[in-house]
């Protein structure tokens, strides 16, 4: 095999967590062993630029991502679980394996959110071994596995009375999408306990699906995509070529009517010819994953031209300066481009999961850093602002400005948020490095270290900083011997000056939003110092955003901030006109909200009494009225964990 950049790289990913890598020719050639727990596996992807890491190779001990992974063992999963159970949804296995009876409960696509949060629990166990999420998984997974028909077919909606309606109607009724998270659920579970008995249970379905579906078979695709991607990972878990096959042909599918033709559904042009993203966001961004996917294992180039294409106009047009992807409400849809209202944004939480998932991909096959820059926007802002700090209470839509209504809960009718985001914080760890012929790649910064082994030897990587807090990173590069290879850094997007060194020598050739290659013969010891610029600056929206127009929005390194009425009580902060030319003061508060930086500066404000009586006002009246007030902004994602009242995230300038 090739990696699709001319690259001989062989792989050993060994049961100590460490990847081996080392030039051996022409061709790729990579042996799998012990430990495989990747967020995506493409260590064997022949059109992959980059490998992953495993999620355990990666132990974060910073005071951003840490107490997350922490707080998601020890709160989210078990909370998770006991929702799980209160809303029915295991009630519905046991209904189809005969040990309950009852009527089913819930919503058609229940059993995804099982699946996700057992995938969540999974990736949770790569991190640190926890005895209560292995009890809980080993209380779901016989239920799963009891439920499943002689056929294969698992699905717990469609047993007994329903069982002549299976597979009659792909648009609507989500079989595949729910057999896609038991797929990833099954995978996970493997690659963490080393345990084929649930993945006996994703295969049996799988060969069912296959024995359906197909040339001469069965046409159509799932209304909602997620089997595509699912089933690429479960072809690099078995090697089974017919599940990468079949992913190919559910893709191949769309576009001709198959499922009603809407661009809701993505079924109005054939994949490759599509140019931007359009309907329900989420199944958008799930199909672009497979499709990236499908590419890292055949090199379909029109696959990846089309990908490049639609991220262009996500991107350019179509997204909020949080990393949320949909603005409308209705069909949890992409609007038409620069269509970004505020209050009204839809945002959903899936949806910016799915754009960290889509832009991972894109990182690991190309190996840009636009695609990093994007996951790294996404993951800080619009997929974390999806759950609560207390770990048990989220955001289904994430609109960027709120009267004080919009409340986080602790579960949802349509509960697929929660899990959702509980998996991705389970994966952050395995989003930091890759690896391949040319050298070590960092994609993200945090306190703790990483293990990689290279030509038989072994280097261990420290990161030291406060990011994201703070923008300066030191990395001790500690190798068993000394070694050539190139160490690749990201410097994100937003940093307009950076400064590198090693071993106290400066480095030339920073370019912001773009890896910066550092090759040498390292020995133990030597260190990487990088110091990115992380002022507070406003930024402003494309003139043809309306709902933008005249306002500007604050960031400071990857976060977005927002205005909330709890730390402004001398005005309203829908009221606050932000004075630009004054100085941003930037502090790090460690009783506040989990411990955030805050950003301090000043504003005008209307004094609200002259509004009681009308709805308009003169402009000199309006202006003779207005006062100095300070105003203090927090983190996007820290919003809504405390009282009721306004938030904003654009600003109009006095």
């Amino acid at each position: 095999m090739v990696n699709g950049m001319g690259d001989v790289v062989h792989i050993d990913l060994l049961a100590n967590s460490m990847v081996n890598w080392e030039k051996t020719g022409k061709g790729v050639e990579i042996s799998m062993k012990g430990d495989r727990c990747f967020v995506v596996d493409t260590s064997r992807s022949p059109y992959a630029r980059l490998r992953p890491f495993p999620i355990s190779a990666v132990r974060l001990n910073d005071i951003f991502w840490a107490p997350r992974i922490r707080r998601l063992k020890e709160v989210t999963i078990p909370t998770q679980y006991e929702l799980l159970e209160e809303t029915g949804r295991l009630h519905n296995f046991r209904r189809a394996s005969k040990k309950e009876g009852g009527d089913f409960q819930g919503l058609f696509f229940n059993d995804s959110d099982v699946y996700k949060w057992l995938e969540a629990a999974a990736l949770s166990l790569a991190s640190g071994w926890d005895g209560k999420v292995v009890e809980l998984m080993n209380r779901v997974i016989p239920e799963i596995s009891a439920a499943q028909d002689e056929d294969g077919y698992l699905n717990t909606y469609f047993t007994f009375e329903r069982k002549k309606d299976r597979w009659t109607n792909l648009k609507d009724m989500h079989e595949l999408y729910c057999a896609g998270h038991l797929f990833q659920a099954a995978v996970a579970h493997r690659r963490v306990m080393g345990d084929e008995s649930f993945l006996d249970v994703a295969r049996r379905f799988a060969d069912h699906i296959d024995r359906t579906f197909g040339p001469g078979k069965k046409e159509g695709a799932c209304g909602h995509p997620e089997v595509e991607m699912a089933l690429v990972e479960l072809y690099r878990e078995t090697g089974d070529r017919r599940y990468l096959d079949l992913a190919k042909f559910f893709v191949d599918q769309r576009g001709y009517g198959k499922i009603g033709g809407s661009p809701y559904h993505q079924d109005h042009k054939p994949f490759r010819d599509l140019d931007e993203v359009v309907g329900h966001a989420v199944r958008m961004l799930y199909l672009n994953c497979g499709a990236a996917d499908i590419y890292a294992e055949t090199g379909d180039r029109s696959l990846l031209d089309a990908l490049r294409r639609i991220w262009r106009n996500l991107a350019g047009r179509r997204i909020y300066v949080t990393g949320g992807c949909g603005a409308r409400h209705e069909g949890e849809a992409f609007g038409r481009d620069y269509e970004l209202p505020n209050e009204s944004a839809y945002g959903e939480t899936c949806a910016a999961v799915a754009n960290v998932l889509w832009n991972w991909r894109m990182v690991l096959i190309t190996g840009e850093a636009i695609y990093a820059d994007m996951m790294e926007l996404s993951l800080f802002n619009g997929s974390l602002a999806g759950i609560g700090l207390d770990g048990k209470s989220y955001f289904y839509v994430n609109p960027l400005s709120d009267r004080g209504g919009h409340r986080r809960q602790p579960f949802f009718p349509c509960a697929c948020c929660p899990p959702n985001i509980a998996r991705l914080i389970a994966m952050v760890p395995g989003l930091f490095y890759s690896v391949n012929g040319e050298g070590i790649w960092v994609h993200m910064y945090a306190e703790g270290t990483a293990e990689v082994g290279i030509g038989g030897s072994s280097v261990v990587f420290s990161q030291h900083t406060r990011y994201p807090w703070d923008g300066e990173v030191e990395i001790v590069v500690e190798p068993s011997r000394p070694m050539e290879f190139g160490i690749f850094l990201r410097i994100p997007g937003w940093c307009s000056e950076a400064r590198v060194s090693v071993n106290g020598e400066g480095v030339s050739g920073i370019k912001p939003g773009d890896y910066i290659e550092l090759r040498r013969e390292w020995r133990k010891g030597d260190e990487v110092h990088i110091d990115m610029a992380m002022p507070a600056e406003w930024i402003v929206a494309h003139p043809f955003v309306e709902s933008d127009g005249g306002k500007v929005a604050l960031r400071r390194g990857p976060i977005i901030y927002c205005l909330e009425q709890a730390d402004n009580p001398h005005a309203d902060v829908w009221g606050i006109s932000v004075l630009t030319d004054r100085p941003l003061e930037a502090e790090f508060v460690s009783d506040l909200l989990d411990g955030v930086v805050v950003i301090r500066g000043e504003g005008m404000a209307v004094e609200k009494a002259i509004w009681d009586n009308g709805l308009y006002k003169p402009m000199d009246i309006v202006r003779s009225a207005s006062r100095k007030v300070g105003f203090v902004a927090i983190p996007y994602y820290a919003w809504a964990n405390r009282e009721p009242g306004p938030m904003a995230v654009w600003f109009p300038r006095a």
